[in-house]
């Protein structure tokens, strides 16, 4: 009998990837977004793992509207760290390995170098600190959680989701005709989410536990990426560089939270693909996926 692996947040563009990775891998995958379970409802939550009894829990979901949270602390608090309390108590209770993603965010971004595991973190907002309480609610109420830390997710599942991702941000923008402007002081490790997935199920399959880092791999500048992008489209929108002080947002950000994935690849793991790499295949997978929803 396969392993029986709960995925909530399973329509996300990670979920989606999450769902795919551990069905090829041979699991019994059981996919549930909200309206299949609303994971801020901790009676609801104990109920429904409690009946589904799965070895693995996986937590995808998230709310990541950082800048909105600033206007609505207790509704982040709610889904990035309560309902993570929940999540963590039912799987004490049925004795499931429980995996959670947190973020970069989580740092505050001043050593001016990659974060890693041993980086003591410095939340800066409302979101930050909602993601690094749910990793304290993950250790708080289990002896050994999996906790990734991650940054910049984007898969071909964004087109399926209300805010997409910062590639296809870009893809519009240029296809607006209008001047882009991107931060060029902000640094992150954008990250592509099936080669998350991927290592992710690494880690699981080799039962490791703990804090992981898994980021891209490639520390860049947000203005870089979106510069990259459009090579890798072949285009030549007008882009030009602006900073923090120009481009303010109700939440403040670390100016450079790229991850070290030392850690992971100590481990055994294979290093995460180069972005450049990632973007292409992104393009070949969102082909793939308009002419699905098309056809």
């Amino acid at each position: 009998m396969s392993t029986k692996v709960l995925v909530c947040g399973s329509s996300g563009q990670l979920g989606i990837e999450l769902v795919s990775e551990f069905r090829a891998r041979g699991y019994d995958v059981t996919a549930w977004d909200r309206p299949e379970l609303d994971i801020t409802d901790r009676a609801r939550v104990e109920q429904a793992i409690g009946d589904l009894d799965p070895a693995i829990v996986i937590n995808a979901a998230a709310y990541n509207q950082v800048d909105v949270a600033e206007s609505e602390p207790e509704a982040v608090l709610q889904v990035n760290s309560l309902a993570v309390r929940n999540l963590a108590l039912a799987c004490r209770q049925t004795d499931a390995f429980f995996v959670h993603y947190s973020t970069d965010y989580v740092f505050d971004g001043t050593a001016g170098r990659c974060y890693t595991e041993q980086d003591r973190p410095h939340p800066l907002g409302a979101y930050a600190v909602s993601k690094y309480a749910g990793e304290l609610y993950a250790q708080a109420y289990l002896e050994s959680p999996l906790i990734i830390r991650t940054s910049g997710v984007f898969g071909p599942g964004g087109l399926n989701t209300p805010r997409g991702n910062f590639v296809e941000l870009m893809k519009r923008l240029a296809e607006s005709g209008n001047t882009i402007r991107v931060v060029v002081d902000h640094v992150a490790s954008p990250t592509y989410a099936p080669a998350l997935a991927s290592r992710t199920a690494d880690l699981v399959d080799r039962k490791l536990t703990g804090v992981y880092h898994i980021g891209g791999g490639t520390p860049i500048a947000w203005f870089d990426y979106a510069r990259l992008i459009f090579r890798v489209l072949g285009i030549s929108p007008e882009l030009k560089p602006t900073n923090e002080r120009e481009y303010r947002t109700a939440a403040r950000r670390p100016k450079y939270s790229a991850l070290c994935n030392t850690k992971m690849e100590q481990a055994g793991l294979a290093p995460m693909p180069p972005l450049e790499d990632c973007l292409k295949d992104y393009f070949v997978r969102r082909a793939k996926f308009v002419g699905a929803s098309k056809a």
